[in-house]
């Protein structure tokens, strides 16, 4: 058991296997190539900060039971900065705060797909 997961334990953010502890978890790639890299990176498009901003934005709209990470490369670089979002594993690609913002508002809040950010990820192209 990670030290991590020891803290979360201590603090009540563990299920207890009753129910899940977050009912959503996003994934927001901020990996980071050399600008010259032929795939570009999330990263290199602001991918953090604009992470970073959805969490904040969650924290002031008071969304609960959502865990928002950054995380490594998620393989479509092409057409980032992009996130996975689960249970239902959707994937968006975002560019600015408002993008960030309606996934937030739509997909997290309200549970409606945003089809105009949504990428469409053909079957074993991810790795």
């Amino acid at each position: 058991m990670s030290n991590e997961t020891i803290n979360d334990a201590k603090s009540g953010n563990v299920s207890d296997g009753d129910e899940p502890v977050y009912l959503v978890h996003v994934f927001c790639c901020v990996n980071e190539r050399p600008k010259t890299h032929r795939r570009g990176s999330c990263g290199a498009k602001s991918s953090k900060q604009l992470c970073d901003y959805m969490c904040r934005l969650g924290m002031t709209l008071g969304v609960q039971r959502i865990r928002i990470n950054h995380a490594g490369c998620l393989n479509v670089c092409e057409y980032g900065p992009a996130m996975v979002i689960y249970p239902e594993g959707v994937w968006y690609k975002f560019e600015n705060e408002e993008d960030v913002a309606e996934i937030l508002r739509s997909h997290v809040i309200k549970g409606k797909k945003v089809d105009r950010l949504a990428l469409s990820i053909p079957p074993g192209t991810l790795h």
